[in-house]
């Protein structure tokens, strides 16, 4: 039986971090899906499309990993799918903290999906989407934050 996890996000954009984290899921699972969380209430930097887009040009070549996008709970979102571990990264104790939170709620919803946190390696710890973003607000280069391949 396939091993699949769901790595959910906002992805605003995807990034060099989030790739270190994806890559490092795949060695505990045979598949893990990207999946662009779609918060109506809230707009994004990116369109959701370009947030897909931007996940497959990072994971070119990457057979076992799929991008979709969705718009209920996370949760829900594993049911559906028939998935039953989350991963999410962190890159220090507030990450951790908020995330725990998260992964505590989502056990009491739904107590056979498992979340796994996964550290960020510490060469990408100081990478976040909301400084990706400004860098690109105000014209700068973030090619160094973002996955090789990626083009905005």
């Amino acid at each position: 039986m396939k091993k699949t996890a769901l790595f959910p996000g906002s992805f605003d954009p995807f990034t060099a971090g989030h790739l270190n984290i994806l890559k490092r899921a795949l060695t505990m699972f045979d598949e893990v899906v990207v999946a662009v969380g779609v918060n109506q209430d809230k707009r994004g930097f990116f369109s959701n499309e370009k947030k897909l887009e931007i996940i497959r040009q990072a994971t070119a070549g990457m057979d076992n990993v799929r991008a979709i996008a969705y718009d209920n709970l996370t949760i829900d979102t594993c049911r559906e799918l028939g998935i039953r571990h989350i991963v999410r990264g962190v890159r220090n104790m507030i990450d951790f903290e908020n995330e725990r939170a998260i992964a505590d709620a989502n056990r009491r919803l739904a107590p056979e999906v498992e979340t796994i946190i996964i550290p960020t390696a510490q060469e990408f710890a100081h990478i976040s989407s909301t400084a990706v973003r400004d860098i690109i607000k105000h014209n700068g280069d973030a090619s160094m934050f973002l996955p090789e391949g990626v083009e905005l």
